[in-house]
């Protein structure tokens, strides 16, 4: 390799290595080699700053089909190496023409405009959770159909099929799922949206999906593979990476009693909370990776083209040099330099939509529910092996 380090390569993900995505041991410097499931060896860097470098940097690539890919799950041979339409794998000059066609529908101020159908949402399952009595498991009453009726709106998705598209995202994103599994359940998701896309193209309405097709697809400045692809990610990122935060959110608002009283008492520091939830948590545990497309550096370590990288969001996000005393929590840190979003270019596009059903869902939760409590002790709440981290149920009572 292109530079010598005085660390063991590690296996990675961590699992049961002991070493924890949140605060990994890698030494001083926060770099280290590890070695994926794929047998591939890639560089790891944890320090913010290390990753601020790497991941504006022109140096490297998203794109999975590169030679040098550092991939984390093992692909099936037979699986269509195709990123049409996908975003977080696209690389200037395409991605940067697909995100501008997107970046309208997700700017704040078309946001706020759908910030009364979100609190209308969130009153909606908090009603029907506590008609469905107590206790009640949180995520199956509230955190996962708040933002997967949200997405369904915002995309023109029935919501009438969320069992459909829940099921196909769960297998997708399991640790246990085979390769095959997981290419059988993308793929399912491609045919059932390019089937909603043609019903949509025959008989548009007011949503997201329906504008694409017939401003982007139908003028050629897109084709409908790449609509399919991009409804994928959408549908997919839209729902279960807010689903996982609202239940995790309240999870730990619950484990530290003094600051939920002092957000009750505060609803002003609601959006300094949520930032802090989300350094904190930060629920994409494995990293982003890329591939130098070119001899490079970071952090003063020589990186040759062809060489993998992983940027680790969760360490950084506890990098004591930036968050002092990082490890704990703290509503009132004012933690807006956090990478939960993750940094440059491949930055969350859907981050505005993310705050404010956080902000909503949250609010009106501790509200309406003044005595919102664990139903069980918090040692027994069981967590996703799963590439989004969360727990798989929150029974809670009120």
């Amino acid at each position: 390799m292109s530079d010598t380090l005085a660390t063991n390569v590690l296996t990675y993900p961590f699992g049961n290595s002991g070493l924890d995505p949140l605060l990994p041991d890698l030494g001083p410097d926060g770099v280290g080699r590890v070695r994926l499931p794929t047998g591939q060896q890639a560089w790891l860097f944890t320090r913010h700053e290390h990753l601020r470098e790497l991941l504006r940097s022109p140096d490297f690539s998203s794109d999975f089909t590169r030679p040098g890919f550092p991939l984390i799950r093992p692909i099936p041979e037979d699986m269509p190496r195709r990123p049409d339409g996908s975003l977080i794998r696209m690389d200037p000059p395409e991605h940067t023409k697909f995100r501008r066609m997107l970046t309208p529908e997700f700017m704040i101020k078309h946001i706020r405009t759908l910030e009364p159908l979100i609190r209308q949402t969130v009153v909606d399952a908090l009603d029907e959770m506590r008609a469905a009595g107590q206790p009640a498991d949180l995520v199956e009453h509230f955190a996962l159909p708040v933002p997967s009726m949200v997405i369904c709106h915002l995309l023109g998705v029935p919501y009438t099929d969320h069992d459909y598209f829940q099921e196909r995202s769960r297998i997708l994103l399991a640790w246990s799922s085979t390769p095959e599994q997981a290419r059988d359940a993308i793929e399912e998701l491609r045919d059932y949206l390019t089937r909603l896309i043609a019903a949509r193209r025959g008989e548009p309405g007011e949503d997201l999906i329906s504008r694409l097709a017939a401003e982007r697809v139908a003028t050629g400045e897109m084709t409908e593979e790449e609509l399919v692809g991009l409804s994928v990610l959408l549908l997919i990122a839209g729902h279960e990476t807010t689903s996982n935060m609202i239940g995790l959110s309240t999870l730990v608002l619950l484990e530290h009693p003094a600051q939920l009283r002092r957000l009750r008492e505060r609803p002003e520091l609601i959006d300094d909370t949520v930032e802090e939830l989300l350094r904190y948590l930060t629920i994409v545990r494995t990293g982003l990776t890329r591939v130098a497309v070119t001899d490079t550096e970071v952090g003063g370590h020589r990186i040759a083209a062809g060489e993998g990288v992983i940027a680790l969001l969760s360490a950084a996000n506890r990098d004591t040099d930036v968050f002092p005393d990082g490890a704990e929590f703290d509503l009132e840190r004012g933690s807006h330099q956090h990478m939960a979003f993750g940094f440059g270019i491949h930055q969350c596009i859907g981050q505005p939509l993310a705050r404010a059903e956080l902000r909503i869902a949250l609010s009106e939760l501790i509200t309406r529910l003044p005595g919102l409590a664990l139903a069980v002790d918090a040692d027994d709440v069981r967590y996703r092996d799963a590439v989004v981290f969360g727990v798989q149920r929150l029974p809670v009572t009120w």
